[in-house]
């Protein structure tokens, strides 16, 4: 049988946990992930986890953050104002949006404290600073 390797298309089902066991995202009940290995098109980790797999193989693996999201990084959080969003919104933690930069870059944030005019934003990825492990199967190597 022949083994994943770099610039393979493969298909893969997984289940994401967090250390706590709480899972965030799975491919189970929908069509397996399909990218190409080694491509950056996933994490490092994960592209690390699959390389090497055959066909029907499965195994766990936990992925630390540094190969994952990245730490978090506390330059990211940030306070604004309330009038930043206008007088339409309402800002509520744990709401998500994206912010326009001046490069026309696209931002996401999170809403993480709301405390009376002030709005705490953080611009980290949800997942950054957690190890990730998870459960992978290959299913097809394309």
């Amino acid at each position: 049988m022949s083994q994943a390797k770099n610039g393979d298309t493969i298909r893969i089902h997984y289940t994401g946990r967090l250390d706590d066991g709480t899972v965030f995202d799975s491919s189970r009940g929908r069509d397996p992930l399909q990218f190409e290995l080694g491509s950056g098109e996933v994490i490092p980790g994960f592209d690390q986890a699959a390389l090497g797999m055959e066909v029907g193989q499965s195994k766990t693996t936990t992925i630390p953050a540094a190969e994952a999201y990245g730490s978090h990084r506390p330059e990211l959080v940030f306070t604004v104002d309330r009038s930043e969003f206008g007088d339409q919104a309402d800002p509520r933690v744990g709401q998500r949006f994206q912010a326009q930069m001046q490069n026309n870059e696209l931002l996401d944030l999170t809403v993480v404290q709301v405390a009376g005019d002030n709005i705490t934003l953080d611009a980290n990825h949800p997942l950054a600073g957690k190890d990730l492990t998870f459960d992978i199967e290959l299913v097809e190597i394309v």
